[in-house]
């Protein structure tokens, strides 16, 4: 597969246009795709969002924003289902 040409993403996803969701939309709709990073895990990739912010939160207390952070790192990978390259 050849790479796509460069083309502004926010011209493109800006408006919202494509799909309106709320985060737990979004990290439930994650589920459905198999993340070219890590074919292997047999664990819905939700999983890994959620376990990501519960380990910043231990290692973190004080930092809520940090905790917010490692839950939604991995939120823009729902793209692929619309035809972005992973």
């Amino acid at each position: 597969v050849s790479p796509r040409p460069a083309r502004p993403q926010s011209a493109q996803y800006g408006s919202c246009s494509l799909r309106r969701m709320s985060v737990m939309e979004a990290l439930e709709l994650l589920d459905q795709l198999v993340d070219e990073s890590d074919p292997d895990v047999d664990f819905p990739n939700s999983f890994h969002a959620f376990q990501t912010a519960e380990g910043i939160r231990r290692a973190h207390p004080d930092k809520d924003w940090f905790h917010l952070v490692g839950l939604l790192h991995d939120l823009g990978k729902v793209l692929a289902l619309f035809g972005e390259p992973q």
